[in-house]
């Protein structure tokens, strides 16, 4: 086998291992609520690894503490400090990212794309998560104009899921 050949299929490999544990550790398709929150490909954890309760608590994306964890509904979610893991616990809605971690400019146009944590907005106390700056200025063009057309294609997703 050429090195050329052998690195395209290790490639192929790592790609489809990391895949079947997003999978995997995700919960799929035990879960609904997995199937539908975005974990990341290789990672399997909500929002990037960061405490979605930090961004209502310290007006900041902070990094999650894997030692601090909570696995909810076959979703593992990461949290800086015991007190804002018990938070979320106690009132997930109020907490997770809106669209299930997914950018809430991508939903409001019809299709799903990852939510990157560094670009976030909190609109009327709900988090939303966009994919990159570019998209995140588009989205501050009209936070509420975009929610407003992003609530009914994510209703039709969680429709599909059976959620």
């Amino acid at each position: 086998m050429n090195r050329r050949l052998f690195l395209t299929t290790a490639g192929a490999g790592v790609l489809t291992a990391a895949l079947a544990g997003q999978v995997y550790s995700a919960g799929w398709p035990w879960s609904r609520s997995a199937e539908i929150i975005y974990t990341g490909i290789v990672d399997g954890v909500a929002v990037g690894g960061y405490d979605p309760v930090a961004y209502f608590t310290e007006g900041r994306p902070v990094a999650g503490d894997p030692a601090i964890a909570l696995e909810k509904d076959g979703v593992r979610w990461r949290f800086a400090s015991a007190a804002n893991r018990d938070r979320f616990e106690a009132d997930p809605a109020r907490y997770a990212p809106q669209y299930g971690g997914h950018c809430a400019w991508a939903m409001a146009n019809g299709y799903r794309a990852k939510g990157d944590p560094r670009n976030w907005d909190i609109v009327d106390g709900k988090l939303y998560l966009n994919f990159n700056n570019s998209v995140q200025g588009k989205w501050r063009k009209d936070p509420k104009g975009f929610i407003t057309r992003a609530e009914p294609e994510w209703d039709t997703i969680l429709k599909e899921a059976g959620s």
